[in-house]
């Protein structure tokens, strides 16, 4: 019998929450649940909890399913497949969730979620080129280790940072360069998958009426009635497969009849289930492995983006760019220009777009089709600009500026769903695709069907493929708005069809399209596709409803209600009985909506399950558990204000321990979610809605004001440092307080920074400076690390700067904004804000050493303190150090005489949120310092994040994570900003010396 740990005997069936804790089943399924455990080695969840994380994906729709299994091998696979069709339930694959027709929500289903163990790349053959994968391997995973042999898989969705391939073939995913590659049918060869029955059957070509071929289909098994099945409806129809489907570089509709028999490279006929396993949703069996071709990785690339003054002449142009032997032709309408140019993040990037761009054309070149590109852009240049079709261009041949411009065209959807307001461009027809000849008519078409629907779209994506990404904008929270859904969808595929066009060029079927499958392929092939549906699937267990459905009982398929009717209205994530609840806030949330639009404008997209860039989100890529995401906490907190779970449920300890606590509040979600969730300020503002309603531990009290405590330790160092040494006292500690036993704590010093300072003469006078700082002494610059104040203070004065420490302030606030104390966070706020205010009226600025205060200044303030008349003039000036140095240019006042060391550089996760993590980097590098930016997250400690015991195994596991970065770094050593980080390095590999922060290289540097 396997089990999980904590599991309890079969008559209490529960599940094991991320922390450990066990559950309740859900109770309608608790005997299914019961049964997957005793058959299967992964873990198995059908709580409430777990029904909510996989309710949703990134469409609009949203249904619980039964529950969810995490299988370690086939057979997990097998097993789970087998016990769920016992208990009459269907069975729903799983990737990263990010699909955006609905695919990835199945009500009542058993989810298996292939992420967490079924991951690996199994083989690559680089001399066939070809990689043999399990369904749950990230794409960019599979890129970074295919990109030691030069070779890449070719579909590149935009999603690819998180999607899986199993995912990617369930879809038939495509992405920017289709015009270059094509689709995922066209490179997977082989795969085996897990039939409704719990048996396996290997796709791959096999030769039309060969041995191998008779061997097969003279079986009285489930396989070879699907050989024999699928081979005879494609005879059967193949004037009506030749009639009905279209002639495009992406369709992704309905299955690949078209596709499944073809004549191979050695001219036989062959018969390949594989194709039809591709695009099939999961309908037919689950894909537990794949084999697919690879192609090689062009050495260079160029990009031009071309300007038009109107939209249909930029459609025009669409045919003749791909006369141009380009790899890329992409989208880009005025409305996505200017939501660049009004964001903080994107503005950088839409800036160079000339005045009067109503639409603009990116064309790409690789260098296996190009060995000029000059002279490629020249000949696209003479066609575009000397005809008049054109009036501007924007020519990019280093990386650099290609990646801003793929930053601009990647910005379209963020840009877009993050509009205020409940309407929203919605994704439920964005992917209809048509030849390119026909899109300038096209889009005429679809403006008209807008237009008479009283609403507005806007306008991206690849339109060398035909495809382009319209987005109605509906609120789906009215009824109005809901009905407009269908008829919109309606009107839009009856216009895809008049341009010989697909429903789906790229997203699929799903919830969103399945409906309208019959109208598309008419009803000769839509009872094929049902028969196909029930030779793979008799009792139509494997994910139904989606690409096929039956009009009712006495339909083609089994004798149950299972996949019978399909409305793209049901299912929503919103409708017209939705509501949430709007708390009162302690903080402002007024700039982004309320409360409760903040937590809407989770979109599902799953960004936040990237693991190899950006910043957040930390925990999920140490547990790769869907509750630590940030789209995991929004759904939750969504479900907690709109009734989906009972009232009292945010208040309860697992809410408040599973959802918020494991959030290390580092701000990632705030920069790297394309909607900007931020998660932070979410918790904070939750956290101390708790705290008044049910009060708070000591340990938070403690950790909130760690000032107090800190100054209490300085005084009475060294004593203090000694006492925590004392057999026992550690783990004394750890029983009081839950201060974990192993993790090393900071010492105090009996001279405190504001001592050190008070001590000392000035280094450069009032009188005689230019300019004039406060360099504000936080608890950790103060009373534990005053060496990095030092440096500061002579790197300041190194520039000429006048440096005083102010007297009146209180601490920053962070520890306790971090947990949830935000009356102590506003009075602290206030009481800076209003001693601090009129000497920056004189023209003082305040500098922070740590990063996560100057932050708190600079943003946290803000909503903090809305009204306060002068928190814009104090967060204005509020700068990190080096900061401060850098966007000033003080260093170049500065002789440095480095030794051109190379250094790795941990930017603070804080900062990256704000988009100042840079500055440290340019400041070190003109110190004379060679410097490897590190792409890293979170360090872990994330303040008291670290020290708290049950949080420490997770913290650590974090900080692996940086650690690898770091050794994989050529540099000699490491820096980082912050405190929690450098204690966190500090602990790295049983090292005891804690890294230098970057103010005390550059003092390190500074000449005799």
């Amino acid at each position: 019998m396997a089990t999980e740990e904590g599991a309890v005997p079969r008559d209490e069936p529960t599940s094991v929450d991320a922390l450990g804790h066990p559950h309740p089943d859900a109770a309608e399924y608790a005997a299914l649940a019961a049964d997957l455990r005793e058959a299967v080695e992964g873990k198995v969840r059908f709580d409430e909890y777990a029904q909510v994380l996989y309710a949703t994906d990134g469409s609009i729709y949203q249904a619980r399913p039964a529950g969810v299994v995490f299988p370690t091998s086939v057979e997990d696979v097998q097993a789970a497949v087998r016990a769920a069709a016992e208990h009459d339930v269907p069975v729903l694959p799983r990737g990263a969730g990010s699909s955006l027709a609905g695919q990835a929500v199945g009500p009542g289903c058993v989810v298996l979620d292939f992420t967490k163990h079924m991951d690996d790349l199994l083989d690559v053959d680089p001399e066939a080129q070809r990689a043999t994968v399990q369904p749950g391997i990230v794409q960019d995973h599979l890129e970074a280790q295919l990109s030691a042999h030069g070779l890449k898989f070719a579909p590149d969705p935009a999603s690819s940072g998180r999607a899986t391939v199993g995912g990617g073939i369930g879809n038939n995913s495509t992405g920017a360069h289709s015009v270059r590659y094509g689709i995922t049918d066209a490179y997977t060869e082989e795969v085996t998958a897990v039939l409704a029955d719990g048996s396996l059957l290997h796709a791959r070509e096999v030769v039309l009426d060969s041995p191998e071929y008779e061997e097969i289909v003279s079986g009285d098994d489930r396989e070879a009635e699907i050989y024999r099945t699928v081979r005879s409806l494609v005879e059967e129809h193949e004037a009506e497969i030749e009639a009905r489907y279209p002639e495009l570089k992406r369709r992704v509709s309905g299955y690949n009849l078209d596709r499944v028999i073809y004549e191979n490279e050695a001219g036989e006929e062959v018969i390949n289930l594989s194709k039809l396993f591709v695009g099939s949703e999961g309908t037919l069996g689950v894909l537990v492995e794949a084999t697919v071709s690879l192609v090689t990785v062009p050495e260079e690339t160029a990009l031009a983006l071309y300007c038009f003054s109107d939209l249909v002449s930029a459609m025009r142009a669409v045919p003749e760019a791909l006369e141009f032997d380009v790899s890329a032709v992409e989208l880009m309408d005025d409305e996505v220009f200017r939501l660049a140019s009004e964001s903080t993040e994107f503005a950088q990037y839409a800036e160079p777009i000339p005045e009067g761009t109503a639409a603009a054309l990116m064309l790409e070149w690789d260098s296996e089709l190009h060995e000029d590109f000059e002279a490629a852009v020249a000949a696209t240049n003479e066609h575009f600009l000397e005809s008049g079709a054109a009036f501007d261009v924007l020519e990019a041949y280093t990386p650099e500026a290609q990646a801003d411009l793929w930053k601009l065209r990647k910005a379209a959807i963020p840009l877009l769903m993050s509009l205020e307001g409940d309407p929203k461009p919605y994704p439920f027809i964005e992917d209809a695709t048509v030849p390119p000849e026909e899109l300038a008519e096209y889009v005429q078409g679809f403006e008209e069907v807008l237009e008479a629907h009283g609403t507005s779209a806007a306008y991206f994506a690849h339109a060398g493929s035909g495809t382009l990404h319209i987005r109605p904008i509906l609120n789906l929270k009215q009824e109005e708005g809901i009905q407009a859904l269908h008829s919109i969808t309606d009107d839009v595929t009856d216009l895809v069809l008049e341009h010989h066009g697909a429903f789906s060029g790229e997203h699929g079927d799903g919830m969103a399209r399945t409906e309208f499958n019959p109208k598309m392929y008419g009803p000769e092939l839509w009872e094929a596709f049902k028969r196909v549906k029930t030779a793979f699937d008799p009792d139509w267990l494997m994910h139904p409803g989606n690409v096929v459905y039956r009009a009712g009982p006495d339909d083609v398929g089994p004798d149950t209600d299972r996949g019978v009717g399909a409305d793209n209205r049901e299912n929503l994530r919103y409708g017209a009985d939705y509501q949430s609840l709007e708390p009162q806030t302690a903080m402002d949330f007024s700039e982004e909506g309320g409360f409760s639009h903040l937590v809407e404008l989770c979109n599902g997209c799953g960004t936040c399950r990237t693991t190899h860039t950006d910043t957040m989100c930390p925990t999920y890529r140490a547990s790769k558990e869907e509750i630590q995401t940030t789209r995991g906490r929004a759904n939750m907190l969504r479900a907690a204000i709109s009734g989906e779970l009972p009232a009292e449920e945010m208040h309860s300890e697992r809410f408040q321990e599973e959802v918020l606590d494991l959030c290390v509040g580092c701000k990632g979600c705030m920069s790297d979610c394309p909607t900007g969730v931020d998660l932070a300020k979410l918790k904070a503002e939750v956290k101390h809605q708790h705290h008044e309603r049910e009060g708070s531990g000591l340990r938070e009290r403690v950790f909130a004001d760690i000032e107090r405590l800190s100054a209490v330790g300085s005084a009475l160092a060294p004593v203090s440092n000694w006492a925590s040494k004392l057999p026992g006292a550690r783990a004394a500690m750890e029983r009081a307080l839950g201060i974990a036993a192993d993790r090393e704590l900071p010492e105090f010093r009996r001279e405190t920074f504001r001592d050190w300072f008070e001590a000392r003469d000035p280094g450069v006078g009032y009188a005689e400076a230019d300019r004039r700082v406060l360099l504000f002494p936080d608890t950790f610059t103060n009373y534990n690390l005053p060496e990095a104040g030092k440096a500061a203070v002579e790197v300041l004065e190194a520039a000429g700067v006048h440096v005083a420490v102010p007297e009146g302030t209180a601490p920053s606030g962070r520890p306790a904004y971090s947990k949830g104390f935000l009356d102590t966070a506003t009075d602290r706020a206030r009481r800076n804000v209003e001693t601090l205010a009129p000497r920056i009226e004189d023209g003082w600025s305040v500098v922070f050493v740590e990063p996560s205060d100057a932050v708190m200044f600079q943003d946290e303030y803000r909503d903090l303190l809305p009204d306060h008349p002068d928190v814009a003039t104090v967060s204005g000036a509020a700068y990190g150090v080096c900061e401060y140095l850098d966007v000033h240019r003080l260093d170049g006042a500065i002789v440095f005489d480095a030794p051109g060391e190379s250094v790795a550089y941990h930017g603070h996760c804080n900062q990256k949120a704000m988009n100042k993590d840079h500055h440290a980097v340019g400041v070190l590098r003109r110190a004379g310092y060679e410097v490897d930016p590190l792409d890293s997250g979170c360090c872990g400690m994330a303040g008291s994040f670290g020290y708290e015991a049950e949080h420490y195994e997770l913290s650590k596991a974090i900080g692996r994570i940086l650690f690898d970065q770091v050794d994989d770094s050529p540099a000699e050593r490491v820096t980082a900003p912050g405190a929690s980080c450098r204690s966190q390095l500090g602990e790295r590999d049983g090292r005891s010396e804690t890294p230098p922060h970057p103010v005390e290289m550059l003092a390190a540097a500074l000449a005799d």
